[in-house]
């Protein structure tokens, strides 16, 4: 796993890519959930490529950023993402995928490219999460190890046999535990919202997602918006990766075609 394109600090911390795709038509970076990982769209970028290049991004406090402190503010993980992201921007349309926080994350990033750095992503894929501007009050984040642990378990989306190693869980759970502060603490600004389409994926049973929540996604852009709703609860895509990599690659090939080949809107 290799940072993009020539050496630069801060891109080479942020952003990885598994197979790069220099005759890819279109780039899609990636955003992982709470705890997660740049590892986790692996199987996603196997299955795009050669047509899309994945990137991924990669949270601090995890795997090699280890020794790197946890950002708890979806904004400044945002902020971040952008400025380790404007160099790869010139050549090719962009579009982003964000599963459960890092839709949100996505979302906050699509925003600034969009309204500060005058590039509007082609499109935002936004799974397993509700909309920005539908809070809860969660407080996962307060909990002690033991409950957080259980947490995850109710998801569903670690293995039983990491959570049951209480090495790993030692290592893990900072992270997990920064990144719902920074998810539970998010309150969404009003101001200025996106052009470019929104495609949002959930799971029927996803017991932190309800479909009118995820259908609230349509009030953040002025480009339409899709919902497909898939079997499973939070973690429904490591069920069908392969349909979600259908899915996106119909989306964006149908979108270049709309737009004359470009992908951007």
């Amino acid at each position: 796993m290799s940072a993009v394109g020539t050496p630069d600090p801060a891109r080479a911390r942020w952003i990885r890519s598994f197979r790069p795709c220099e005759d890819a038509g279109v780039r899609l970076l990636c955003f992982p959930h709470a705890g997660g990982a740049a590892g986790f769209y692996f199987p996603l970028a196997q299955a795009l490529a050669p047509d899309v290049e994945v990137l991924a991004v990669q949270y601090p406090g995890r795997q090699d950023r280890l020794r790197e402190p946890g950002v708890d503010d979806v904004c400044v993980l945002a902020d971040g993402v952008v400025a380790a992201l404007l160099p790869l921007l010139d050549d090719r349309p962009l579009a982003l995928f964000g599963h459960s926080m890092g839709a949100t994350v996505g979302y906050e990033v699509a925003r600034r490219l969009e309204h500060e750095a005058g590039v509007r992503p082609a499109l935002l894929f936004a799974s397993g999460r509700r909309a920005p501007s539908r809070n809860r009050e969660e407080w996962a984040h307060l909990k002690d190890d033991a409950g957080l642990a259980e947490e995850l378990r109710l998801l569903g989306g670690t293995g039983g046999a990491l959570l049951a190693d209480p090495d790993i869980l030692r290592m893990v759970l900072p992270a997990v535990r920064v990144d719902y502060r920074a998810i539970e603490t998010y309150r969404h600004r009003p101001g200025a919202e996106l052009g470019c389409p929104i495609a949002v994926l959930t799971g029927a049973d996803d017991p932190r997602v309800t479909l009118d929540e995820a259908a609230d996604w349509r009030h953040h852009t002025h480009a339409g918006h899709t919902l497909d709703v898939f079997p499973g609860g939070h973690f429904y895509l490591n069920e069908v990766m392969e349909e979600i990599a259908g899915l996106i690659a119909d989306r964006i090939s149908a979108l270049r075609t709309a737009t004359g080949g470009s992908a951007r809107p």
